[in-house]
């Protein structure tokens, strides 16, 4: 392949993947959207294969090989993960990004650059240094934001005395071991030493962000992630001179910081916070909560909903877990059938992963036109006759406005509790997995519907005709 074809492919990878960027803003668009990615990729993949500096490297048929591997293991796991597995598989895979940025920039460092003056070596060994550093936050911030969402580590923030010196010690002494190897006239066991040295602390401060931000920010972590990820896949561009990996990795990394600052605004946090761990979070005593949760029968709930006109459904990560997306679609379409306004009210973090519920909705082929943000459906809850909540905690929270010391203080939250009933399917008592009290649960609109959500609606279905 001529250098002339490598560039136009590489150039019409680019504008598919920049399509693809701007078609998951829409719903309708978002299938097409993905299929400009996988084109665009798949152009990609092949233009440097056969590119000539690979084409007729020995290392070739390795290559090969690991492309084969690797697709088939992504298309087992494809496969067999559910969409409540999206969340923790997207977090697992940035911290692939990640080491494969640590182990390209060690490797670039390790072999002879001759060909280079003084200037070109300081300026790659730059991108060495950057490139590795964001890589290996990525890698052990992703694999922390696995457990977290996965619930092997508990989505608790790990508070550390004195947590932001120690990550203000630890940036100090990677910036001095930077210094160390950017100083270096040649590549020798002290600069590489230096640069091993940088990637286990920065290993470490990845690995203490995260862990140090709570259960109710992780969609904003992994949002944040797929940022980090992205820059470090633009560093390896500039290592490798990659014009392709550059763009892509801009992309991602500006979209992703992008799609941060935006969920952050809609939970009423500021960026910095949560990325440095909650730098200044209310620590005083969270307000008090009186009375007690109410229990309801499937029955009732079947008839209040055959009596409303208004009917609003907030989904939540519940509803994920128990994969019930194609019970409320059915549900949605007998109550439309019989003349009630029935719609979704969705806020920007519900579930585990930004869009998480949209999705689970279009794949059940709930019509786009009745799935609201909650910007459009906030002020209709006090003319709502029923609202049904599944499985969601935080985003349908009051102490977000009733109290100064919650958690989550201040964050724009769905004010369900103004509708006239208030139905919450919830599997037990638990706080969720933020760990907040709701005081939604016991307010006197409010009733338990316990259980699985997918075998409560089921039984619902049955009343609904």
């Amino acid at each position: 392949m001529t250098e002339g074809i490598l560039t136009a492919s590489y150039i019409t990878s680019s504008v598919l993947f920049i399509l693809a960027l701007g078609g998951l803003s829409n719903q309708e668009k978002a299938k097409r959207a993905v299929w400009y990615g996988i084109v665009g990729m798949a152009i990609a993949i092949f233009a440097t294969i056969f590119g000539k500096e690979v084409f007729k490297s020995e290392w070739l048929n390795l290559l090969i090989g690991a492309i084969v591997i690797g697709a088939i293991i992504g298309a087992i796991v494809a496969q067999k993960v559910q969409m409540t597995g999206m969340p923790q598989l997207v977090a697992a895979l940035h911290s692939f990004v990640g080491l494969a940025a640590v182990f390209i920039g060690i490797n670039s460092a390790i072999l002879p650059h001759s060909d280079m003056n003084s200037s070109e070596l300081m300026i790659h060994n730059v991108e060495v240094f950057i490139g590795v550093f964001i890589g290996a936050i990525t890698f052990t911030g992703s694999i922390i934001a696995f457990g977290k969402l996965s619930e092997i580590i508990t989505g608790k923030a790990l508070i550390l005395p004195a947590r932001h010196t120690l990550n203000l010690i630890m940036l100090l002494a990677c910036l001095v071991l930077g210094y160390m190897f950017l100083n270096s006239e040649t590549i020798n066991d002290e600069s590489i030493w230096s640069l091993i040295i940088m990637t286990i602390i920065a290993f470490i401060i990845g690995a203490h962000l995260v862990l140090a931000i709570g259960g109710a920010d992780m969609p904003v972590v992994v949002s944040m992630l797929n940022s980090y990820s992205g820059w470090a896949a633009a560093a390896t561009g500039f290592m490798l001179g990659n014009d392709l990996l550059i763009v892509t990795g801009a992309l991602v990394g500006s979209s992703g910081a992008i799609l941060s600052y935006i969920m952050c605004k809609a939970m009423n946090r500021k960026f910095l916070s949560v990325i440095l761990g909650g730098w200044g979070d209310v620590t005083g005593p969270t307000m008090d909560i009186e009375g007690e949760m109410k229990p309801i029968d499937i029955d009732s709930v079947a008839a209040a909903l055959n009596d409303a006109n208004k009917i609003i459904i907030v989904p939540g990560y519940g509803m994920a877990v128990a994969q019930a997306q194609s019970t409320v679609s059915e549900l949605t379409s007998r109550l439309r059938a019989k003349n009630k306004e029935v719609r979704f009210g969705i806020h920007p973090v519900a579930g585990r992963l930004p869009g998480h519920m949209n999705v689970l909705l279009a794949e059940a082929k709930v019509p786009y036109d009745i799935v609201l943000e909650m910007e459009e459906i906030n002020e209709d809850f006090p003319d709502t006759d029923v609202v049904m909540i599944l499985g969601a905690n935080d985003i349908v929270n009051p102490a977000a406005q009733e109290d100064p010391n919650s958690p989550i203080a201040g964050m724009p939250v769905l004010e369900v509790w103004k509708a006239k009933q208030v139905f919450i399917s919830k599997r037990g008592q638990g706080k969720g997995y933020s760990g907040i009290e709701n005081p939604l649960f016991f307010k006197e609109n409010s009733r338990m519907v316990y259980g699985d959500a997918k075998k409560s609606l089921d039984t619902i279905l049955k009343s609904i005709n």
